[in-house]
């Protein structure tokens, strides 16, 4: 099985240490990795903006880059959640079909597929606060959101107490937006904000030295936030500490 290796526009651009620990952490797992120099952007900016028919080209391109390979991994829920349920704007031929349903955003693929339970590489003795993204916990299941009965889980949470020295400490509204949202951060710049700084306050209360995400984009709205209040707490994601990265 190959992975085709699908690295978002804006982790390429700002945090390309997210991808190379990707690409590492599954090469470490034994998987057949494969990286197309021809991928751009999934389209997703567009469709949160309500360009959906213009985003037809960029879908097709897409596909035409990653239609061959068996799965597709991603170190970004919202572009996945893009790919899944709104690669609509171009016609449903089997390609398309098959980069919709065996697109994985990265802790699914080695909590789901591969069940990975151990990372004998990994040390980061540091206190983590972990953000779930609206995208990776409502719409990819990553685990159970407070507003639906039923019983706790959390996926990345469960890779993350395999690694050495960690300690896990929970913000009092562990589920709520940190207000990125994609274009809202745009649209509603003050509400985004505030909403920001009640997320970084909170995880600091729990006493966080780092706040950690599966999704990229929350962590870059998180770090600006950070910045403009002056709080000490640094960011990681997900795939860093997986990899072995211990600050």
């Amino acid at each position: 099985m190959t992975i085709g290796l699908f690295v978002p526009c804006f982790i390429d651009a700002f945090y390309p240490k997210v991808g190379i620990a990707t690409l590492e952490l599954l090469e470490r797992l034994g998987c057949d990795v494969a990286y197309p120099f021809d991928q751009t952007c999934c389209g997703q900016p567009m469709v949160n903006a309500g360009c959906h028919p213009e985003s037809a080209a960029t879908q097709q391109l897409f596909v035409d880059n990653f239609a061959k390979y068996d799965v597709i991994v991603a170190p970004s829920g919202s572009c996945i959640h893009q790919i899944r349920d709104n690669l609509t704007a171009i016609e449903q031929t089997p390609e398309v079909v098959h980069v919709r349903e065996q697109s994985y955003e990265l802790v699914e693929y080695l909590h789901d597929v591969l069940g990975v339970r151990e990372f004998p590489w990994a040390r980061f003795p540091h206190r983590v606060g972990y953000h779930d993204s609206c995208n990776t916990l409502r719409n990819l299941g990553h685990g159970q959101p407070s507003e639906l009965a039923g019983g706790y889980f959390s996926k990345p949470r469960t890779l993350l107490e395999t690694v050495a020295g960690i300690e896990l400490v929970s913000p009092a509204r562990p589920d709520e937006c940190c207000g990125f949202g994609g274009t809202f951060s745009v649209t509603e710049p003050e509400v985004s904000g505030r909403m920001g700084y009640d997320k970084i306050t909170d995880h600091g209360a729990a006493g966080a030295e780092y706040i950690v995400s599966a999704d990229t984009s929350c962590l870059m709205h998180q770090q600006g936030c950070a910045k403009r209040i002056g709080a000490p707490v640094q960011f990681k994601h997900i795939a860093e500490i997986l990899n072995g990265d211990a600050a």
